[in-house]
């Protein structure tokens, strides 16, 4: 308890200050890499490390049944898995409700920015295509929103899209990419000793007031989710969501670059 009383206020003496752990700066990310296709068989496949945050994301694409309110519509499901290796805190079992709010986030942006054409995934009535996006937390120290949002999308745009033969469905040897459109990213920005700071490490998220993550296209703002007790101001949201169009363009660089190798 000592110890993380002494943490907490050195981490609050630092943010006050201007000042981060290991040099950063408020509105700096930590160093940021991205590799594709890590995964064989995956129809898509993401690793992205935020410092010492490590997230993997898989794509898989089956046939399943549409949705009863949206018939002609494939379908989109965003699944987290917070692995105990990644954290002493997490344990094996059901999706805890960490797990659930870094899935329907993640999810929020990448839906509402339309990267997925779900009525293209139509194959006939009563037939679409399911496209599966599961999120491995490998190593946590913090933002899972920002991480997990790239390898997500990353995933995506790097996905190739499986052929259906009668009712078997084809995935070795296929080259057509699944259909995309744009990138998404998301800024998470958190607040402690009246200053926000983008990127919170695992020590800055545990004595952190309150959190925003904002979800934009380049163009708009795609979705928002606020979390914790504190609040911001409306200065203070404006210059998040500022900031968070200027970051869009250097995480979306970061990501052309990770797809075209």
């Amino acid at each position: 308890m000592y110890i993380q009383s002494a943490t907490k206020e050195f981490i609050q003496e630092l943010i006050a200050n201007n000042k981060r752990e290991f040099g950063r700066t408020l509105n700096e990310y930590r160093n940021i890499e991205i590799k594709k296709g890590v995964i064989e068989h995956a129809e898509g496949s993401a690793q992205v490390t935020f410092g010492n945050t490590k997230v993997l994301a898989g794509v898989k694409i089956t046939v399943g049944e549409p949705m009863h309110d949206k018939p002609n519509e494939g379908n989109l499901i965003t699944g987290a898995e917070l692995l105990p290796m990644a954290s002493a805190e997490y344990e094996m079992g059901p999706p805890s409700p960490e797990a659930i709010e870094v899935a329907r986030v993640i999810d929020r942006g990448i839906r509402a920015a339309g990267i997925i054409d779900t009525a293209a995934l139509f194959i006939e009535e009563g037939k679409v295509w399911d496209i599966f996006v599961d999120i491995y937390v490998l190593n946590y120290d913090g933002n899972l929103f920002d991480a997990g949002t790239m390898a997500a999308t990353v995933a995506l745009l790097s996905a190739r899209m499986p052929k259906l033969e009668g009712d078997k469905v084809i995935s070795e040897g296929v080259t057509d990419k699944l259909k995309t459109n744009g990138i998404i990213t998301s800024c998470t920005f958190a607040k402690a000793s009246g200053k926000i700071f983008i990127d919170p490490d695992g020590n800055e998220e545990k004595f952190m007031d309150s959190r925003i993550t904002i979800a934009n296209d380049g163009k708009e703002i795609r979705a928002m989710q606020k979390g914790l007790a504190g609040g911001f101001t409306l200065p203070e949201l404006n210059e998040a969501v500022e900031i968070s169009f200027e970051k869009h363009n250097e995480l979306k660089s970061l990501m052309e670059r990770a797809l075209g190798e």
